[in-house]
This record gives structure tokens, C-alpha cells and sequence, in this order.
């Protein structure tokens, strides 16, 4: 049987040795329920999870119309690569569909508080005629997005990284707000 043994304090004098066995079998017994009970609810929780989506009747099939290789995604490519233009370029997948260069002009102006604003009005007209002949996702129906990925490098000012995301965003579906889905990149 596991215990404890105490012995007595060993001094000298006429003490009474005290010599008493504490058990430790029930704390080793709860100590093995407790860590039994945590092992498997951490796995019964896990099992638990339940993935959802708003998707009637689900997700798309793969295989339409006895195609089975799977669709590529068009995406619009926002790149900053100097001082003086944009380039937009769509791609689906790795394939480069279109390409389109933009003039880097911006507009500066104060608001109320004394702040600076940048804005570049002709790539946001750029890609608003863009998104007009080949964006995918255009039927105020569809509750998809078009993608947008805005490649800014190191050098670029935040305010300048600010107002192409604005140009980016300002086409409009509908009341339901911006016509893309904007992804960040950091070259």
C-alpha cells in the first residue's frame, strides 16, 4: 500500500515518536479520473466542431457539366512598382488575361481637421471601367465579391497605401456596398 511515513522529530528528550502513515491511494485515484476526464473531453470537444455555411444546397461541385478540372478564379492584381504608374493586371490562376497601365496622378486635399488627403480619381475610373467589362461577380444577385490584391512595396507612404485602397474599393454593386473583396500584399 503507497503512504506517506512521518517520523518523529529525532532530538533529545523524552518525546514520544510520533510514526503515522498518511494514504495516498485516494489522491492518486483522483489525480488518474481528473486527467482521464480532461483527455477526453478535449477530444470529444474537438469532435463536436460542426463546419456551417450559408450555402443552399452547398458548395459548388467541382465537376460541371462533365468537367471536372476545377475553375480558376478571375482576380484583379493592383501592383505599385514606382513613382510615376499603377498596373493592373487580371489573372486567373497563374495566367495573366489582361494587363492594363495607369497613370500615377493624385489629388491632395485637406479635410476638416487640418489632415492630408490623397486621391488617385483615375485609377479609381480605371478600375471601375474594369470591373465593368471583366469583372465576374457583377449580378446584384450573387453574393460573391470579386478579388482585388494590392501589392504595395516597402516604400510607399501609409496615406498613398490608404487612397489606393479607397480607389480600389469605390466601385459599388448595389447597397450592399463595395464590388471587391481587397487582399493586402506587402512586396
Amino acid at each position: 500500500m503507497a503512504g506517506v511515513s512521518v517520523e518523529g522529530g529525532g532530538g533529545g528528550g523524552e518525546r514520544r515518536a510520533v510514526d503515522s502513515e498518511i494514504n495516498m491511494i485516494p489522491m492518486i485515484d483522483l489525480l488518474m479520473v481528473t486527467i482521464s476526464f480532461l483527455l477526453i473531453t478535449a477530444v470529444w470537444s474537438h469532435m463536436a466542431r460542426l463546419e456551417g455555411s450559408a450555402q443552399v444546397p452547398g458548395p459548388p461541385s467541382p465537376c460541371e457539366d462533365g468537367n471536372c478540372t476545377p475553375k480558376k478564379e478571375r482576380k484583379l492584381h493592383v501592383a505599385v512598382p514606382d513613382e510615376t504608374r499603377f498596373v493592373l493586371t487580371w489573372k486567373e490562376g497563374a495566367d495573366v488575361v489582361r494587363k492594363v497601365d495607369v497613370p500615377r496622378t493624385s489629388r491632395r486635399s485637406t479635410d476638416e481637421h487640418g489632415h492630408e488627403a490623397i486621391r488617385f480619381p483615375e485609377l479609381a475610373r480605371t478600375i471601375e471601367g474594369e470591373w465593368n467589362n471583366w469583372g465576374v461577380h457583377r449580378d446584384p444577385g450573387d453574393r460573391r465579391r470579386d478579388q482585388v490584391v494590392v501589392h504595395a512595396g516597402n516604400d510607399l507612404r501609409y496615406a498613398e497605401v490608404v487612397a489606393v485602397m479607397d480607389a480600389v474599393t469605390s466601385p459599388r454593386r448595389g447597397p450592399k456596398g463595395s464590388a471587391f473583396e481587397l487582399t493586402f500584399a506587402a512586396d
